[in-house]
């Protein structure tokens, strides 16, 4: 009888151990699936107004999802796309990373991003423009979190709105009654050797790089006659700011708007802040028109992209933290703080500067993001120099197009 009764016991025991590891796993098991499994997502960001943006969106999104924390470490834009090559395969890389959409061709191609989770509502959410940058041969990646071209800033203790030229040939004429009148101040000032400003002179007659849409592969349209014509009104430039390429690189051209001495000036929303905190009282209006055009030249459109890593190990809650990033609240707020413009259509309060971008905007076209573009930028930066140092157009201009189509 007791042996009876001991064996009963054993095997109760025995049923609520089974039971109790049954409920242990289900739980388990149920928090993973639910999210309550405590996950930190690594966020690779730039800083001056980004970082505190996704310290911010980070902390908002944790009071939401209480299991989620998110950790923002600081890689520059223009360096994702490379330590993501490195990183990740190595397993301390991020789970999401910021950058410029013009690199999506390189990262789909090497494998290192995910795509969309749900396009179709995020199609549905953002501006078509950004749709476009973040689709790569019918797919989505990633969520864009900022759309961006550059303009005209003007210094208004130099130049009245009213005085703003509409076109370049008026911009010219304008700047050489200026010089005479306020020597030792520039009337017109832009990095002659970055392409993505210069790239607008090649514009004239609907010319597009890579053509209409961006994708092919063969031609750049570089060398074409209106790209050469309009590199040559380009390097005519020349007569109204006669200084060398290597004397007008971004941090110089910036320090001297900065600092007061710059009437008319090409740059982005991203100098709103550093140009406001230098005391200068600015406004923001759209490029004139190029030579036998009426409407504003077409410069570039960059997105700017929050990828989903493929190496990520919480892709599910990567994915959920992009989307959240498009949310108004979310892109409201990385307006405040960023001074760049909403990937969604919601309105920007408090930023006088957005009207001016966002005329420019519609006349902007997206940087291409196909893989040649990867070979782009050295060789129009090159190009751009050499053509307003006095360098034949069409020689450069055959050149560049060589480089970037080279296998």
């Amino acid at each position: 009888m007791i042996r009876k009764r001991l064996l009963s016991v054993l095997l109760l025991g025995l049923a609520v151990l089974l039971a109790l590891a049954a409920c242990s796993k289900t739980a388990a098991t149920s928090g993973a699936a639910g999210g309550a499994a405590s996950v930190e997502l690594i966020v690779w960001e730039s800083t001056e107004g980004p970082d505190e943006f996704i310290r911010q969106a980070g902390a908002a999104y944790t009071a939401q999802h209480p299991n989620v924390t998110i950790k923002y470490v600081n890689v520059e834009l223009g360096d994702s796309h490379t330590q993501i090559a490195l990183d990740g395969p190595a397993g301390v890389g991020p789970d999401l990373f910021a950058g410029p959409h013009d690199t999506l061709g390189e990262l789909v191609t090497n494998g290192h991003v995910l795509p969309t989770a749900n396009p179709a509502a995020v199609e549905a959410q953002i501006l078509g423009a950004c749709a476009t940058a973040v689709t790569y041969d019918g797919v989505m990646y990633g969520y864009p979190v900022s759309a961006e071209t550059y303009a005209l800033f003007y210094n208004k203790a130099l130049i009245q709105e009213s005085q703003i030229p509409t076109t370049w040939e008026g911009l010219v004429a304008w700047a050489k009654t200026f010089s005479q009148n306020q020597p030792g101040k520039y009337p017109f000032m832009m990095d002659v050797g970055n392409a993505y400003y210069s790239i607008f002179f090649t514009t004239m007659g609907g010319n597009r790089l890579f053509g209409a849409g961006g994708t092919d592969t063969k031609n750049s349209n570089l060398n074409t006659p209106a790209a050469v014509t309009g590199m040559k009104f380009f390097q005519s430039l020349r007569s109204i700011l006669n200084v060398p390429a290597a004397d007008l690189g971004t941090s110089v051209t910036d320090g001297a708007f900065a600092a007061g001495n710059v009437a008319i000036y090409i740059s982005g929303p991203w100098n709103v802040n550093p140009f406001r905190d230098a005391g200068i009282d600015i406004g923001v209006a759209p490029l004139p028109s190029l030579p036998g055009e009426a409407s504003p030249a077409a410069s570039f459109s960059g997105t700017r992209v929050m990828f989903v890593s493929a190496y990520s190990k919480h892709p599910d809650e990567a994915q959920d933290f992009g989307a959240f990033l498009l949310s108004a609240g979310m892109q409201q707020l990385r307006a405040r703080l960023t001074t760049t413009l909403p990937s969604i259509d919601t309105p920007v309060a408090d930023n006088p500067y957005a009207p001016g971008f966002l005329a420019q905007l519609d006349y902007a076209f997206p940087m291409p993001s196909i893989p040649p573009m990867a070979k782009f930028w050295d060789a129009m930066n090159a190009a751009s120099a050499n053509v307003w140092n006095g360098a034949d157009v069409q020689k450069e201009m055959d050149a560049a197009n060589a480089a970037i189509l080279a296998m």
